[in-house]
């Protein structure tokens, strides 16, 4: 079980860093072609913005299946027995934030499709936007489920 989660942590890294990287390559050609050309990238708005969230959603579940979050270890010294617990609950709260955000993004997407919502350079269907965000958290919430079953067998 753990080398499957490695490997979608990996996976998720992966495909977040590309997706920065194409975000920072169309910025530059952006830059420089409107700086040496004066013709900038067309749709390069659009395109930055859904690398951007494709980048942060992907990035997620990585985040969570390799335990990096930004954690201050205040109660780690003062109460070393208590850690365990902590981390449980926080576990726990964590899978029911992704989960009440992941209903609650179903909604907006559907009305995104419904309504044929398009970004205004390219005219890309805005459920495109919604596709990685949506993704993102439900595999963060499995990431998270994952890592709560892990705290609960140590």
């Amino acid at each position: 079980m753990d080398r499957v989660l490695t490997l979608a942590a990996r996976a998720c890294g992966y495909a977040a860093a590309a997706f920065a990287l194409a975000m920072m390559l169309l910025t530059v050609v952006d830059v420089v072609a409107r700086s040496l050309f004066n013709r900038p990238v067309h749709g390069v708005y659009d395109l930055v913005e859904l690398s951007l969230a494709c980048t942060i959603f992907l990035a997620l579940p990585a985040v969570f299946l390799r335990d990096e979050h930004v954690v201050v270890d205040l109660a780690d010294h003062l109460a070393p027995r208590a850690v365990r617990w902590l981390r449980i609950a926080a576990a726990l709260v964590t899978v029911t934030l992704l989960a009440v955000m992941g209903w609650q993004m179903i909604q907006p997407a559907q009305d995104a499709l419904a309504f044929g919502d398009v970004t205004a350079d390219l005219a890309l269907p805005r459920i495109w936007y919604w596709v990685p965000v949506i993704l993102g958290v439900g595999l963060s919430l499995l990431a998270a489920l994952a890592m709560l079953v892990r705290g609960l067998r140590r």
